[in-house]
């Protein structure tokens, strides 16, 4: 689904009704083209397959009713054979195709048609339980093992997810249910997860009511996604966008999203295990997203970043409603680095806070973390940022003994309703055209013996604003 580029209204919902129920664009979403390096890693993957079969050449049934996963699973089993042959493409046409679990293959094409709707069963036997994730040492949720997605893949290389603009729908408000009344056996499954894979695309499709985090690319290389709507009640829990997990050379475009947490959330495992496994997030260009969050982060990073995150750049973004822009969580024990981010040209409206630092997020897998694991925030870049409504501009909350430190911002105009715009601690960095006046631990002005320190400015000219 193609979106054309407005200014940032404010939105209704029956704006959005209206865009998912008559295929229009969302038409305050942006889109400039794609980035070179994006592009790049789509034109490597082969979107066109030599074979095809649809569904129900299975005996699937779309009538919202029957449950398709043996179709699924049938199908998936027979193109298997096409893998060393230019690979294969699984057709689903227009119905509401029921299903639990299946796991996908590589060199494999799932298309959805326009008027195609995957459902999620909503029996929890239809999703198994697999092991947890090596850098988490356990369900997110749950000691133990975990229910695995609805859409799954391992050890994968150029998998495609993509269609006229057909959706995914969890179905997890019974999920979201069991969780709120305690009665979970086991961590909530993602809607998809693909893990240890390489040549990774999804594209022009709906997403809706994820169980937990809605896509999971996790230990993964090379993945693209691109023009995605992802949508879930803004009160269900944890429903996070997009979650790139201990994965490199990442690109998101061009999606709008509107969940119950972070609409983008960057991690790399949990404390002594993130720091075990020691595969970082890095490399990861976003770009042109739109969104709203009413409890969490358009864009995050962490909380579970004990893996490391680095390389990252966001720029064209718009949130609106929402409690936070940008967040940066981590917490004694988590170890790990967030440093060398860039983040420009974002527009906020209606945002409670702009920009977050939070060093004591908490959260632990159990009581073998090591407390003294301090993790490392450092080149942190903010450019070109404005906003209306602005209740905070800055909560920036660094680490007593902890490294919080080359944190410049650069041409931030917002408006702003409290009189303490700025609450900063444990913090060092450089300013530049900041309105409200930055913070104390922030004033000294980019200047040229500083550009080394500001990541991503160092081929820019900044005069002293004294």
């Amino acid at each position: 689904m193609r979106r054309r580029s407005s200014t940032l209204p404010v939105v209704d919902v029956f704006v959005v009704l209206v865009a998912l129920f008559t295929g229009a664009p969302f038409p305050w979403a942006v889109v400039k083209g794609s980035h070179p390096h994006c592009k790049k890693l789509r034109e490597n993957l082969g979107e066109i397959r030599p074979h095809s079969v649809t569904i129900t050449e299975f005996g699937a049934v779309g009538d919202g009713v029957t449950l398709n996963t043996k179709a699924f699973q049938n199908a998936i089993f027979y193109l298997n054979s096409f893998s060393d042959k230019g690979g294969a493409k699984l057709f689903v046409p227009a119905g509401r195709w029921l299903t639990g679990s299946f796991h996908l293959i590589s060199h494999l094409t799932l298309w959805l048609d326009e008027d195609a709707v995957i459902l999620g069963s909503m029996n929890s036997d239809d999703w198994p339980v697999v092991d947890p994730l090596p850098s988490y040492g356990r369900g997110r949720e749950l000691m133990g093992e975990r229910h695995q997605s609805l859409i799954y893949g391992h050890n994968l290389t150029d998998v495609i997810i993509t269609g006229h603009n057909g959706t995914i729908d969890g179905q997890g408000s019974i999920w979201w249910n069991w969780f709120r009344n305690k009665t979970l056996n086991y961590t909530r499954p993602h809607l998809v997860e693909l893990m240890n894979s390489t040549g990774v695309l999804i594209s022009n499709l709906t997403f809706l009511n994820s169980p937990f985090w809605t896509i999971h690319p996790v230990y993964c290389s090379h993945v693209s996604v691109q023009n995605l709507t992802i949508l879930a009640p803004l009160n269900s829990p944890n429903t996070d966008g997009i979650d790139p997990d201990s994965s490199d050379n990442v690109c998101i475009e061009d999606c709008y999203i509107s969940t119950g947490d972070d609409l983008i959330s960057i991690k790399s495992g949990w404390d002594e295990y993130g720091i075990s496994y020691g595969r970082p997030s890095r490399n990861i260009l976003i770009r042109g997203i739109t969104g709203k969050t009413q409890t969490s982060a358009g864009i995050s990073i962490g909380s579970e970043m004990s893996g490391g995150v680095s390389e990252v750049h966001a720029e064209n973004l718009q949130f609106f409603g929402s409690h936070t822009g940008i967040r940066i969580k981590t917490s004694p024990g988590r170890g790990g680095y967030v440093r060398n981010i860039y983040v420009s040209n974002m527009t906020l409206d209606g945002v409670y806070i702009a920009i977050r630092f939070t060093s004591h997020y908490g959260e632990h897998p159990d009581e073998f973390y090591d407390p003294s694991a301090l993790p490392i925030v450092e080149q942190i870049t903010f450019k070109d940022v404005i906003g209306d409504n602005i209740k905070t501009a800055g909560l920036l909350e660094g680490l007593e003994g902890g490294s919080f430190q080359n944190i410049c911002l650069s041409n931030i105009t917002l408006n702003v309703t409290s009189k303490s715009p700025w609450n900063c601690s444990s913090i060092h960095g450089y300013s530049y055209f900041v309105s409200p006046e930055i913070c104390q631990p922030l004033k000294e002005s980019i200047s040229p013996e500083h550009y080394s320190d500001c990541y991503h400015l160092s081929d820019q000219k900044w005069f002293s604003s004294e």
